[in-house]
């Protein structure tokens, strides 16, 4: 097939070159074969994709995967952007092949030594495949000498570990991997949500300074410890100067950010932009907001992390200033993907990354649609 288009090709351009110097009707009979020679390469193209692709999916189809066992630990169920994950993740494993029979999905109910016997479990249930969204990314050197200790690949998914712990994979050559996003850039792209607007606009007090709370996710995660950081420095890089009212740790909790950010407005009614690591304590914010009185794009701004359902047509109604779309979706399938991979003997990088998304009223609605 290759060959047909590479001869097709060549005619088309000794049937060009016979254009140059003739006559009117010769021209007119040579164009009318070039057209018909193009029309013939354009369909040999495609089915040379077509016969590449279908080559593909039969070799990604030959493995069968219906009797493999995947064991998957997810950090909290409770967790709104997990229940997201989780299921696009079963409903994915399910369509590429394996049994849902054979997926067993466990809650560590925030709690690591919960999560570490649940790990233990399945390494003596003897499963192909960990998918672990680690309690603790503290965690990460015990579970992994844990599951590569029985010969199990892992996926890392969400919480990533360090990068001593990245770099103990690779040095070893062992079958782990993380899949997720750099937190780092969601933290910037809250910060770069705010400065668009213009320090003018969110200077509500005209002192030349942009007063904020942070309210923070788990102290060990390293997507709260990033989104912390460098939703700051996106001000600070923008020279912007700040000045931090308060920093409180909500653990991702909507009803502790709730009560978190109510008690900072009522300490500190400068208050010009709320920060918060996820939507779901984004959401918990803008109840206190609302409650104080305070309107978002008024006299607050507010930013979060996911681009939850929720969030996203608050973003829509004016109600949250943006949130930043974390790719459950990108990010499941990634995972699911690296699992088939170890399973068939492909391997994987050490490493599988995605990107957030900056989301404002700009493009929420198509991000909102897309998840539908």
């Amino acid at each position: 097939m290759k060959k047909k288009l590479v001869s097709l090709l060549t005619v088309s351009a000794m049937t060009m070159s016979m254009l140059v110097g003739c006559g009117q009707g010769a021209a007119e009979t040579a164009a009318t074969e070039v057209a018909e020679t193009a029309t013939e390469v354009a369909e040999t193209a495609t089915d040379v994709a077509e016969t590449a692709a279908t080559e593909v999916a039969e070799t990604a189809g030959s493995a069968d995967l219906a009797d493999k066992k995947v064991g998957v630990c997810i950090y909290q169920f409770a967790d709104n952007f997990m229940t997201l994950f989780r299921t696009e993740l079963e409903n994915y494993l399910i369509s590429q092949g394996f049994s849902k029979d054979n997926i067993t999905i466990v809650d560590g109910a925030n709690d690591q030594a919960t999560q570490t016997n649940q790990i233990q479990n399945f390494i003596t249930q003897g499963v192909d495949v960990l998918i672990i969204n680690p309690v603790n990314s503290s965690s990460a050197a015990t579970i992994t000498d844990l599951v590569v200790g029985a010969d199990i690949p892992l996926v890392y998914i969400n919480r990533e570990p360090d990068a001593d712990e990245e770099a103990r994979w690779q040095s070893n050559s062992w079958n782990v991997t993380y899949v997720g996003c750099d937190a780092r850039q969601s933290g910037t792209m809250q910060g770069e949500i705010i400065v668009d607007l213009g320090q003018d606009k969110v200077d509500l007090n005209g002192d030349g300074k942009i007063q904020y709370i942070m309210i923070e996710g788990d102290p060990e995660n390293v997507d709260a410890q990033y989104r912390t950081e460098f939703s700051v420095k996106a001000l600070e890089d923008a020279g912007w100067t700040v000045d931090c009212l308060d920093d409180q740790v909500g653990n991702w909790d909507q009803a502790t950010a709730q009560q978190l950010v109510a008690n900072s407005l009522s300490a500190h009614p400068e208050t010009e932009v709320v920060f918060c690591n996820n939507d779901a304590m984004a959401l918990g914010a803008l109840q206190s907001i609302e409650a104080a009185g305070r309107k978002v794009g008024e006299d607050i701004y507010l930013v979060g992390v996911d681009a939850l359902t929720e969030a996203l047509e608050d973003v829509l109604a004016g109600t949250m200033t943006g949130t930043v779309f974390n790719d459950h979706i990108a990010q499941s399938h990634g995972a699911a993907d690296a699992a088939i991979n170890y399973i068939t003997g492909a391997g994987n990088e050490y490493y599988i990354g995605c990107d957030y998304v900056k989301v404002t009223t700009e493009n929420a609605q198509s991000v909102l649609d897309s998840l539908k």
